[in-house]
Parts: C-alpha cells; sequence; structure tokens
C-alpha cells in the first residue's frame, strides 16, 4: 500500500453487487424426495420463473433432518444445469440470506458425464462463520443467483435442476446435499454422482488459471524475472522518505530448506539521499476475484545497525488511482510496521481494502482491520476477493472481512514491497538495513481457496516440481 490506513468510512453510494463468484460449484438433481439416509434435506424455489431469464434464481433452503447439531461448513448443495454454450462463463451472487451472504459460498464445476439436461452445476457451500444447525432447524431464506459473465440471457427451461412451478419452498431431490463429503440428499444426473472424486472442480475458461511462483532465480537482471512478468522498481517517487531512492540491486534471491527466497532489502543512514526501498511487481494488471496468497517473512530488527525506523513491509495488489476519488481505483494490503509509525507506538499488522483517495489534500475511503502485536518471522497471508466481500487471513486464521463497497471494479498488479515512512522513529546516522523475504507468491483466478487449500495447491504444484507458471490471462 502507499498511503496510511485511515479507518472505516465507506463511500455514500454502494456499488451493485458485484458479478464474481469464487467457488467452484457442484451439481444437483431430481423433483420432491424424500431424504436419504443422512441428516440434511434441500427445499427449492425460484422467483425467476420464465423458459429464459437475465438470471437464474434457485433460493434454498437446508434443513438438519437427523438428531444430532450439523455444520454448516461440511454441507454443500449442488445445482446442475446445461450451459448455453461450451464457453459460455457464469458468475454466482447471494442477494439476501437469513444467516448473511458473507457466510455463503458458489462456485462452479463442469460434469464428467453431461447430460442433455445438465453439464455444469453450481455449488453452494458455506465458511464456518455460518455456525451450525441443530435438530429439526433450518437456515432460512437464502436468495441465491447466477447469471452469464456476458449478461447475456440465459435459457433455464432444459436446466436439470430448474422448475419454474416451485414459487414456494418445498423439498426438492433434484439438488443434491453433501455432509461431509458423502452425498446425503438428492439425485444428480445419470452418471454424475456428486461423491465421484473424478468430478473436476472447474469448466473450462471459468476461473481456476493459476499465477504460481517460488521465486528460483538468480539476481534481479536474470532473464527469467522479466520473462515470467516481473518488474523490479528502479524509477524515484513516493511511497516513503523524499529522496529515497528504489534500488533494485538490493533485490536479490537465495536458498534456504531446500526452497528458494527473494529477500528485499532497505536501508538509510538517516538522511533521505542514504536511504533505499525495494520494490518487485507483476508488471500486467490483470489480477481481479480470487485467491492470492504469499509466505512472508517481516522482520522486528534491522539486519544491521541500530533498530527504531518506520519501516513497511507489504504484500499488496493494487491499480492505478486514474484521477482523484476515481472510483475505480483498488487496492488490497498487508502492511506491517515493526517499529510504528503512522501514529502507531510499535508492532502493528494491518489489511486495508481501498475504495479510492485524493492525495492533496488527502481524503480516503477504505476499511481496515488490525492486530498490535509482533509479527516477527515467517506467516503464510491470504487474500480472497468474490463478489461480497474481501477476507484476510494469517496463518490460517481469519483476520479481518471487508464490505462489497471495496471490491475491485479493474484487473491489479501484485506487488511486494519495502520502504521506510520517515526517519523520525530514528534519527542515527548509522547506516542500517531491514530485510523482507518472500517464499511464494500462489493466485488463482475467480475461485476462493480456504488457507488449507492454499497450503495443499502450493504442495502439489511443488510436489510437481513447479517452480513457475503462469495461466492468468491478459485482461
Amino acid at each position: 500500500m502507499n498511503t496510511r490506513p485511515t479507518g472505516r468510512r465507506t463511500r455514500a453510494a454502494l456499488a451493485l453487487t458485484a458479478l464474481l463468484g469464487s467457488t467452484a460449484l457442484a451439481g444437483l438433481s431430481g423433483p420432491s424426495a424424500a431424504a436419504a439416509d443422512g441428516s440434511v434435506s434441500v427445499q427449492y424455489r425460484t422467483s425467476a420463473v420464465g423458459a429464459t431469464a437475465d438470471q437464474s434464481e434457485p433460493w434454498f433452503k437446508v434443513r438438519n433432518t437427523g438428531s444430532s447439531p450439523v455444520q454448516l461448513s461440511q454441507v454443500k448443495i449442488r445445482y446442475y444445469f446445461k450451459a448455453d454454450s461450451p464457453g459460455a462463463a457464469y458468475r454466482f451472487a447471494c442477494s439476501w440470506a437469513v444467516r448473511g451472504c458473507s457466510g455463503i459460498t458458489g462456485t462452479f464445476g463442469t460434469l464428467t458425464n453431461p447430460t442433455a439436461t445438465a453439464d455444469r452445476y453450481l455449488e453452494i457451500g458455506f465458511t464456518p462463520a455460518a455456525g451450525s444447525l441443530a435438530p429439526g432447524a433450518d437456515t432460512g431464506d437464502m436468495q441465491l443467483r447466477f447469471h452469464r459473465s456476458d449478461w447475456q440471457t440465459l435459457r433455464q427451461s432444459d436446466d436439470y435442476s430448474f422448475s419454474g412451478s416451485r414459487t414456494s419452498y418445498a423439498d426438492w431431490n433434484k439438488a443434491t446435499a453433501l455432509l461431509a463429503g458423502a452425498t446425503v440428499w438428492g439425485t444428480a444426473p445419470e452418471g454424475n454422482d456428486p461423491t465421484d472424486p473424478t468430478d473436476p472442480t472447474d469448466p473450462p475458461g471459468e476461473g481456476g488459471q493459476t499465477l504460481f511462483d517460488d521465486f528460483d532465480y538468480t539476481s534481479h537482471t536474470d532473464p527469467a524475472l522479466a520473462a515470467h512478468g516481473w518488474s523490479v522498481r528502479g524509477n524515484s517517487g513516493g511511497p516513503g522518505v523524499p529522496g529515497a531512492t528504489w534500488d533494485p540491486s538490493k533485490v536479490t534471491f537465495s536458498s534456504s530448506g531446500g526452497n528458494s527466497l527473494m529477500n528485499l532489502e532497505s536501508s538509510t543512514a538517516g538522511t533521505g539521499a542514504s536511504t533505499t526501498h525495494t520494490e518487485v511487481l507483476t508488471r500486467s494488471m490483470k489480477f481481479k476475484n480470487g485467491t492470492y496468497a504469499a509466505r512472508v517473512k517481516f522482520s522486528d530488527a534491522p539486519a544491521y545497525g541500530p533498530d527504531g525506523d518506520h519501516v513497511v513491509q507489504t504484500f499488496f495488489t493494487i491499480n492505478d488511482l486514474k484521477a482523484p476519488m476515481a472510483d475505480d481505483y483498488a487496492e488490497y494490503d498487508f502492511e506491517y510496521l515493526p517499529n510504528g509509525g503512522w501514529g502507531e507506538p510499535s508492532n502493528i499488522l494491518y489489511t486495508t481494502s481501498w475504495e479510492t483517495y485524493n492525495p492533496d489534500p488527502w481524503q480516503a475511503v477504505n476499511q481496515h482491520s488490525e492486530s498490535r502485536r509482533s509479527f516477527n518471522g515467517w506467516h503464510d497471508l491470504v487474500v480472497t476477493i468474490d463478489n461480497n466481500a474481501i477476507t484476510y487471513y494469517v496463518d490460517g486464521q481469519h483476520f479481518g472481512t471487508h464490505d462489497a463497497a471495496y471490491l475491485p471494479e479493474r484487473p491489479m498488479s501484485i506487488n511486494f514491497n519495502q520502504w521506510l515512512i520517515d526517519l523520525d522513529g530514528q534519527t542515527s546516522t548509522t547506516p542500517r538495513a531491514y530485510h523482507q523475504q518472500v517464499d511464494y507468491v500462489l493466485h488463482v483466478k475467480d475461485e476462493v481457496l480456504t488457507p488449507a487449500q492454499v497450503t495443499a495447491k502450493v504442495g502439489e504444484l511443488r510436489g510437481a516440481g513447479t517452480s513457475f507458471v503462469d495461466e492468468v490471462p491478459a485482461p
């Protein structure tokens, strides 16, 4: 990030509910039915009854039909449909839910065995925040919808799980429910048991494209670094200490414990002219919704010299501010201040989601979360962006969720930088330097992964000997 977080200011008018969904969805099946030997049932209705529609509106309730509580995070519902064309892409949204849309996820998948009425599915899942269902209880109304990403009219009359006559809730066995991975309700289209482990998780061209880099390079001049889309900053300007330079030579690479690492070194001798900052960023702004993750080592103390500078160590995504208060600006930050700064006296980690700002006179529209403690050492940082919210995790734990008002309108770049806010924290003229290290970076387009899924995906990539891949298309 390049400016100080200024708290929870929301803009006056919220945008329309954003288009992109975040997790890959699974299939559904046939008309009303009694529950199988499971402990949940699915009720369905629709408010879009026509054979064609701008968007399909499958609304659901999930009921606990067993004798013990059910954790909703273990439940998945699948709604099966026929794509309008092989290349059609779809987007999920939650309009309203009794338990809150922030606890509901939606993803799309492709059926292994397409039928005349289904070759895709939407899978509805729940985050831990959705809580549990007591015996006999239901979720209440979940008003869900999906549409073509190009907003062309879609045909739903040929969709396996659709019924235009269902305008009030009733049991519906053409939607399937999984509990802890086992199918406990409904019937999938023939040959497509959703418990089947061979079901793919993503339809072609609908998200899932991955950027992964474990930073296996020799130096900042390694031709592969530029070939893989990275730029090492050398141009002058903010943020940070006036008169400081951005020194590409201070971005170096090494190996530790079998992993390659990128190191950013920033230094000062107490004057602007002696201060060097470092930054590495993707040249392309092509990243928007989905999952962003990095393993980063923050440092509380300098590698050498006296401590106390107001240093900022970061992992973030950003696009350009085209005009003061432009509403298509976006930025999502992890910023660690080991020695405080911006009025903070000591360690603080910020996560900040930006809608826009005006540099002069300063005005900011953002939302942030913070933790005032030491984050010295290695940390797994994850931020997910879907059509409902921006959610931050640190070391697998939820750190903060920010509102739909701050969702991105345009794609962004991925960045790491380390810089000094000012020279007020330490006035010594003795040289000192601070290190920030990066183990890897991962982006998965248009899919929300849990921190555990991030760890698994990185393990799979490394297990396959992949040090770099970039499948994310240009915008």
